[in-house]
């Protein structure tokens, strides 16, 4: 008999108390163990639309309800004996006549039903809107997967009423039903499974327990936590093979993680002798892939000694070691010393410090440039001001000497680094590494992937990338195609959000442009993007001062854990480092647990997560505050300041937005943005 843990259960045992949780969980276990044991207390229940639910006594008042029938028992909910009683009332667990997969089914009032009438300020009644779903043949609305006992509601739902529809609906029919309504006919492939619950749509709700450690891991996690689920749309993309590098684009929360994750998984399996690297921009992030990884692949522990995590920096810095020994890396602290000093040594120029700095950053140890000759010529891709040539002799003179004044110091840069490294990788045709997926490629430097380039940009397969244009926070863009990177027809656009409500992707999303397209032509649509829940629309506050944001902010997270709501699950987000005070005071007043993340704290169950903006990538929570979104604080008052030309400021721009995008994209299901008057203009798009 298959043993059966669905998503319902794991909400449902979330929200009891510490002691009412450890007795449902070892009623489980025991189930597991034994299910036809006399002692469990099974009750088969009556006054229910399905006669194979049950319920199980965990304690004087709280009841386990489980579907039980000669093949499996599946645990559904947990909960108080009433409310457990009454949730079993409206639900059915049926497999669907046309996909074959097992759905859980709510039963509610029909759509017309729980819809309220809108009155003008006349109090005259609006004209109801069309049905969207009106047309559409009965057939295709179960090859969408929508279960026969709500096909009659979703014939009735409005553009108004849709939002409370999909709900209740199951996930791929909630998803099939949005794209309908945006005009984009839903895909459909019917393939056969041995059981329903095998089919790849009833996996996002429901697991097969094989044994007590998977189940074990299962009661530990929330649902999102220990599962990793892979849409039957995105297979394809996982499993595909490609002449060359291939990309995944997507809006944030539609997956491409967990499409990195699948691939690396899926390549390591097809070639049991390939060495398989799985890596990102920063540190924080490839810890985040590891530990997704260990749960991904938690029964095949072998197939993780071939799969390799690690942030590319911790890459490259290994393999210099390996050929030439450890490096001496230098940070901005010891460049711009010797910045300041060969600028006074040439003289007679205008060029600040920081315009010195970037330069040398984003252009010449970023492309490795070693003569005159070769920044005379070079295209500059990202930096936006035009030098004429006398002005990039003197720019030469000055990074001349501070090269010089590196190799004195025997200082190497990350750059330089990557970039012998890459040589020797060239020169002596060794590879490392048979398969590379980068996540959160947008954020991928010129040295990272030139060196990526050499591991695997002829080879098919070799290179598979996912990232987001409009989350790119931390790096100028360049021409991918310009170093040996061209992803020209292996590119595909993610369009199903998993992580954010309807409502907060809408809002967040005004802040980009709905298409974006880097610096070979290659256009990311962020059109036709959709959630697969609805949720509340997110609030944005404006106070008088710091003070009454603060209050403002603590009032509000107050209200949100009365709802149940625990401190591990919010996390605050501010422009920069001189706005965590602010964040501070107004978890203080909520009276909260609270810790300050940075690259070497994560985050930690019991405790509120703060942190910078940039921080923020990679994390999600069901509770997002983003604070201090002052004028002056975002954009950053001080990069505007320091920009050269017109140009310089969109890019500048275009950045800030990113950044304020990526921090409210974290946020699962509720939203909270604040500032003080003057707010940053962004809000203004933010709420339009």
């Amino acid at each position: 008999m298959d043993f059966i843990i669905a998503n319902t259960f794991s909400d449902s045992l979330a929200s009891l108390m510490g002691d009412e949780q450890k007795s449902a969980k070892i009623t489980v276990y025991d189930l597991q163990q034994n299910p036809s044991n006399p002692g469990m207390k099974l009750h088969r229940l009556d006054k229910v639309k399905d006669k194979n639910f049950w319920s199980v006594r965990v304690g004087k008042d709280l009841r386990l309800i489980v579907h039980k029938t000669q093949v499996s028992l599946l645990l559904c909910y947990v909960g108080h004996h009433d409310k457990a009683y009454k949730w079993a009332q409206s639900r059915l667990i049926n497999t669907h006549p046309t996909t074959g997969a097992a759905q859980l089914v709510e039963i509610r009032e029909t759509v017309q039903e729980i819809t309220m009438p809108i009155y003008t300020e006349k109090e005259e009644v609006l004209p109801e809107k069309p049905m969207l779903f009106a047309d559409t043949p009965e057939e295709d609305l179960l090859n969408y997967g929508v279960p026969a006992e709500l096909i009659s509601d979703v014939r009735q739902a409005n553009e108004d009423t849709v939002l409370n529809l999909v709900d209740y609906l199951p996930g791929e029919a909630a998803e099939a039903l949005y794209e309908l309504a945006l005009g984009i006919k839903p895909q459909v492939a019917h393939l056969e499974y041995n059981s329903p619950f095998d089919h790849p749509d009833a996996k996002r709700r429901f697991r097969v327990m094989n044994n007590v450690e998977e189940l074990e891991r299962a009661l530990d996690f929330p649902w999102e936590k220990w599962t990793v689920f892979l849409h039957p749309a995105q297979s394809e993309l996982v499993e595909r093979d490609y002449s060359g590098p291939a990309r995944v684009s997507g809006s944030a929360g539609t997956g491409k993680t967990i499409v990195a994750l699948h691939r690396a998984v899926f390549l390591a399996r097809q070639n049991p002798d390939a060495r398989v690297l799985l890596t990102t921009f920063s540190d924080t992030l490839s810890n985040a892939l590891r530990k997704k990884l260990r749960r991904l692949i938690i029964n095949e522990p072998r197939l993780g000694e071939r799969i390799e995590v690690h942030a590319l920096n911790a890459v490259g810095r290994r393999l210099y070691e390996l050929n030439f020994g450890r490096p001496l890396l230098a940070s901005h602290a010891d460049l711009t010393p010797l910045l300041e000093e060969a600028s006074e040594r040439v003289g007679d120029h205008k060029f600040t410090l920081h315009f010195l700095l970037t330069e040398w950053d984003q252009v010449v140890d970023a492309w490795q440039l070693k003569t005159w000759e070769a920044y005379r010529d070079v295209l500059r891709l990202g930096r936006k001001t035009r030098l004429p040539e006398n002005q990039r002799q003197i720019l030469w003179s000055i990074f001349e000497i501070v090269r010089s004044g590196l190799e004195e110091k025997l200082l190497t840069t990350y750059p330089e680094m990557f970039g012998r490294v890459t040589s020797r990788l060239t020169d002596s045709g060794q590879n490392p590494y048979d398969f590379v997926i980068v996540d959160e490629a947008q954020d991928v430097n010129v040295a990272q992937l030139r060196f990526l380039s050499a591991l695997g940009s002829k080879q098919p397969n070799a290179l598979f990338f996912s990232g987001d244009l409009g989350q790119r926070i931390f790096q100028q863009p360049f021409s991918w195609k310009a170093l040996g990177v061209d992803i020209r027809g292996r590119s595909r656009t993610l369009r199903i959000n998993y992580r954010t409500s309807h409502q907060i992707r809408q809002q967040a999303d005004r802040l980009l442009d709905p298409a974006m397209t880097d610096v070979d032509g290659n256009t990311e649509e962020r059109k036709g993007t959709i959630s697969v829940f609805n949720g509340l629309p997110p609030t944005l506050i404006v106070s008088d001062s710091p003070e009454e944001e603060n209050k403002a902010g603590s009032q509000w997270l107050r209200g949100i854990t009365e709802q149940g709501i625990l401190p591990h699950e919010i996390g605050i987000f501010v422009r920069s480092e001189g706005e965590l005070d602010r964040a501070h005071s107004a978890i203080e007043q909520a009276e909260l647990p609270y810790k300050t993340l940075d690259d070497n704290v994560e985050t930690t169950s019991g405790y509120v997560s703060v942190c910078t903006m940039h921080l923020a990538k990679g994390l999600e929570f069901r509770v997002v505050v983003v604070m201090a979104c002052d004028d002056e604080v975002i954009p950053l008052q001080e990069r505007i300041d320091r920009v050269a030309d017109e140009v310089d400021l969109e890019e500048v721009y275009n950045t800030e937005r990113h950044l304020l995008y990526v921090a409210c994209t974290r946020a699962r299901d509720h939203l909270l943005v604040t500032g003080v008057d003057p707010v940053s203009e962004f809000l203004d798009d933010l709420q339009m």
